[in-house]
């Protein structure tokens, strides 16, 4: 049987956790029980930059960082849940990928 895997990506956690239990409740309100979310590890990208616009002066430096979190839903192939998905508002903060698994 064929499988639907839902990737989800956001920097805001709350919509992220938000998105991926509404997901969760849609398939369970027809009768699916799926995989998840399996929380992926964070990817945190660092940017160190000067304090001082000139670039002299003291070593001050300001430290940047940005999170990226990542879940995952794993979902038996059914046509009504993945229509009722595909028609969920997401949040532009929130990447979503539905791919189709053998």
């Amino acid at each position: 049987m064929s499988k639907v895997r839902v990737k989800l990506n956001s920097t805001d956690i709350g919509m992220l956790n938000q998105i991926c239990e509404s997901i969760s409740d849609i398939a369970k309100k027809s009768g699916i029980s799926p995989r998840g979310p399996v929380p992926l590890p964070t990817k945190r990208l660092k940017v160190t930059t000067r304090k001082s616009p000139c670039g002299d002066g003291t070593a001050t430096f300001d430290r940047f960082e940005i999170r990226i979190h990542k879940r995952l839903i794993d979902l038996p192939a059914n046509e009504k849940v993945l229509h009722h998905i595909m028609r969920l508002q997401i949040p532009k903060s929130v990447n979503i990928k539905i791919e189709m698994k053998d």
